[in-house]
């Protein structure tokens, strides 16, 4: 897929199930590559939603957000979110500071889902890149980082759930965290009340740094070190494609010892 994929400015990728991750070269700027795929097993639709966003201005939005799991609509949920800060960013000027389109975006989306009184939510995860830096905005616990060339994570945001909180004050071990018990709740959803809005800092970006969003069915399944280590070397499209086939393998059983959860996936790349 070339740049002219984002000619309208939004692509978005709703009960996706794709065979393939789909490659978005942004010339310039470097490539996305995408990829979506229903729990092995699954009949109702992928939960998971994901979005590409480019601003008036050249930015760029990228955006995974992912249905709860057993409550009602979960996918319905997600393409809402989708949808909103969609609508969001592509209603903000040209040249506007693009904090307020993404809190906005992501507040309507919790209001249109608390409107449908059906008890569905969603996670979210954003990130923008604008002038060489990135920020973050975070509900739930569907995950982003910013990874150097060398591996270095230059941040990573934080999964709101007890796991997460407590992997974050070091009482628990992020590869003890992979197999605890409590480690699918999740405390901060779209849909909810009381969600509120976690913003990161503003990262500068080195040209050879990579940035990748993804939906649980990634860090329940693979270690944050193999996520870095395969996310930042190779070609765009074969560096989605060893996470993907790591987390086939993982999901489908895998070697003793290892993390393994059968779950609907979403990945967004952004790389040089």
């Amino acid at each position: 897929m070339s740049s002219s994929a984002l000619a309208a400015r939004t692509l978005k990728f709703l009960e996706s199930d794709l065979d393939q991750p789909e490659l978005i070269d942004l010339a310039e700027d470097g490539h996305i590559v995408a990829f979506l795929k229903t729990c092995p097993g699954k009949q109702e639709p992928n939960d998971d939603s994901a979005a590409v966003i480019r601003t008036r201005d050249g930015g760029i939005v990228l955006a995974v957000a992912d249905g709860v799991g057993g409550a009602p609509l979960g996918y319905k949920a997600s393409a809402i979110a989708m949808h909103c800060l969609a609508e969001s960013l592509n209603e903000s000027a040209e040249g506007a500071d693009l904090r307020p389109a993404i809190l906005d975006g992501i507040e309507r989306a919790n209001a249109e889902i608390l409107d449908m009184g059906t008890g569905a939510a969603t996670t979210i995860s954003v990130v923008e890149v604008q002038n060489r830096k990135a920020r973050g905005y975070q509900v739930g616990d569907s995950m982003a980082l910013v990874v150097g060339q060398r591996g270095a994570i230059k941040w990573k945001s934080l999964s709101h759930s007890p796991v997460g909180y407590a992997i974050e004050s070091g009482m628990i071990a992020e590869e003890d965290a992979m197999h605890h018990d409590e480690r699918h709740i999740v405390s901060n959803l779209v849909g909810s009340r009381s969600m509120h809005i976690e913003i990161g800092p503003a990262v500068p970006l080195a040209p050879r740094d990579t940035i990748l969003v993804a939906s649980d069915g990634l860090q329940d399944n693979l270690h944050l070190g193999e996520i870095t280590s395969l996310a930042r070397v190779g070609r765009p499209l074969d560096r989605m494609k060893s996470l993907i086939a790591l987390a086939d393998e993982r999901m489908s059983g895998g070697a003793e010892g290892t993390p393994g959860k059968p779950d609907d996936l979403a990945i967004i790349l952004l790389t040089p």
